[in-house]
């Protein structure tokens, strides 16, 4: 199973939709498209993400968004930081692809197909 969280009005997360279809379609796997801005992740669930992701929950927040500023995340210790991607999901990166156990932040979207094995061939 491959599951994508996604936004959308996000044209980046549009293109590395297209591929993660490519993917799941060649692959044969179930494809879970989440759209978390209309069912947020609980703080549960980003501490996981967090952990599949490998890097600091800090890492995993979109700095140019109003919130961010408003709630002083740029000195928030971790818990606040989870809290506030709770409660305010247009914080979260995107898009968010989760394989296997481990996820990543697909930016560039290509960045996404080393996330699958090599043999895997996308057309464009």
């Amino acid at each position: 199973m491959i599951t994508i969280c996604h936004n959308p009005r996000c044209s980046k997360s549009r293109e590395t939709l297209a591929l993660v279809q490519q993917v799941s379609s060649q692959k044969n796997l179930q494809l879970v498209v989440v759209d978390y801005q209309k069912s947020p992740l609980d703080e549960a669930q980003l501490r996981l993400l967090q952990q599949q992701l490998g890097i600091p929950v800090r890492a995993m927040l979109r700095t140019n968004e109003v919130p961010y500023g408003e709630l002083k995340l740029a000195v928030a210790d971790d818990q606040t930081v989870f809290a506030a991607l709770a409660s305010h999901p247009v914080l979260l990166q995107r898009p968010v692809v989760i394989y296997q156990g481990k996820a990543m932040i697909a930016r560039p979207p290509e960045q996404v197909l080393s996330l699958f094995q090599e043999d895997i061939k996308v057309t464009s």
